[in-house]
């Protein structure tokens, strides 16, 4: 037989443990309050890239040609009476460098000057923002970095170059060398056509920071105050009828007081998710809920499991106390339990060590749920199943006490 630990002498102080820390949280909420991201909040969210000018790129034939730049590919589409579905194609990576590419333009009639033309091709920036076209008036592409030694700017830097604009959040996106960053600026309805207005102003103040030419947009997404509190209200309502939906069947698959003590656990998981959020200053955002949502599958998924030992516990010792099968079922669940948090972890460290942004913060949110939701059903919701059985127990006793002695009729 596994060696059973007691694990009903550790219910009062980790209830005593968790009443600390979910007041804690309620009162950094109170004091603090979230770090709302634009998600939920009026603003944009601006996608920016740091690089350098590579080229200027003309034309002056007929027709009116678009120039698209993609990762691997540089394409030319003609549109015009004389030049219709003509269209040209040229591979960055095969194609040598920059001078080369401006060689095969040229003999198609397009003028490609570049600034250095010994660098790659495939150091060529994609037109994110649309594509470019191209006529007398020179259009300018660019480059990322060549080698580490080239790069420039970070989070800190382009927080301060937009110090003026107002309320700013920057996050870096994907690998240093990639030079991307988020810009979320807050909408307070000072700003009129502020979607219009903001994101040119963005990149002419990064353009002043680190060079002409310097700073482009990749995208841009805004979210009215409409959207933000409908999204806001949405994600409450969603959260509440998850809980529902888990008490209707925690109440169908065992007990009342299991799917009280189910609730309970996983409302203590969302409550430590919130505090966590509050103190470490950690955007919340849509990722932030989905990581919410993520951890109370997975906490009532390892409740039902012990929930499911417990039943059959008691089923085939009757007569034993409860704390004694709580025990013993926490118990013989335990190598499952552990087995299961450390793989799971393991992808989910995965996350935070090598993503950025918000997957970096959405790992972290999912780390310190993961370790809530095992202890709260380990010492919340079993510890809730206790605290009902010696209610219940001590009504029948006090009920047995009160009632009349039968006696003998004569």
């Amino acid at each position: 037989m596994k060696r059973m630990i007691r694990f009903h002498k550790a219910f009062l102080p980790a209830a005593i443990f968790s009443a600390v820390l979910i007041t804690l949280g309620l009162v950094g909420l109170f004091a603090k309050g979230f770090n709302l991201g634009v998600d939920f909040r009026a603003g944009l969210n601006q996608y920016v890239k740091l690089v350098f000018p590579a080229a200027s790129v003309t034309y002056e034939g007929e027709g009116s040609p678009v120039l698209s730049l993609s990762d691997s590919t540089a394409t030319v589409v003609f549109s015009g009476a004389d030049v219709q579905g003509r269209t040209l194609s040229y591979d960055l990576r095969t194609v040598g460098t920059i001078a080369d590419l401006a060689v095969a333009m040229k003999a198609d009639g397009i003028t490609l000057a570049p600034r250095d033309g010994g660098l790659s091709a495939d150091l060529l920036v994609p037109t994110y923002q649309g594509d470019y076209v191209l006529s007398a008036n020179p259009v300018l592409v660019h480059r990322t970095a060549r080698a580490a030694s080239e790069l420039y700017g970070s989070v800190e830097d382009i927080r301060a170059a937009l110090a003026s604009v107002g309320d700013v959040s920057v996050q870096a996106v994907g690998a240093r060398e990639d030079s991307e960053y988020i810009v979320r600026i807050q909408d307070k309805g000072t700003v009129a056509d502020f979607s219009t207005v903001v994101p040119p102003g963005v990149i002419a103040r990064l353009n002043e920071a680190f060079g002409a030419d310097r700073a482009i947009t990749m995208k841009t997404d805004y979210v009215g105050a409409r959207f933000s509190q409908d999204l806001a209200s949405s994600s409450g309502r969603l959260i509440i009828l998850t809980l529902l939906v888990i008490m209707i069947y925690a109440t169908v698959r065992f007990k009342l007081q299991f799917a009280i003590g189910a609730v309970m656990a996983i409302i203590h998981d969302g409550l430590i998710m919130m505090g966590f959020i509050v103190w470490s200053g950690m955007e919340f955002n849509t990722s932030s809920i989905a990581a919410i949502l993520t951890i109370l599958g997975y906490s009532i998924n390892d409740t039902i499991v012990i929930f499911d030992r417990i039943r059959e516990d008691r089923r085939l010792n009757p007569t034993d106390k409860m704390t004694t099968i709580l025990d013993k079922s926490i118990s013989e669940t335990m190598g499952r339990t552990v087995i299961t948090i450390l793989t799971t972890m393991v992808t989910v460290l995965a996350l935070y060590f090598f993503t950025s942004g918000s997957i970096k913060d959405f790992a972290l949110a999912l780390f310190v749920g993961m370790i809530s939701g095992t202890y709260s059903t380990i010492f919340i919701a079993s510890g809730f199943v206790s605290l009902w059985d010696k209610l219940a127990r001590k009504r029948g006793d006090t009920g047995a006490a009160k009632a009349p002695a039968l006696t003998p009729a004569p």
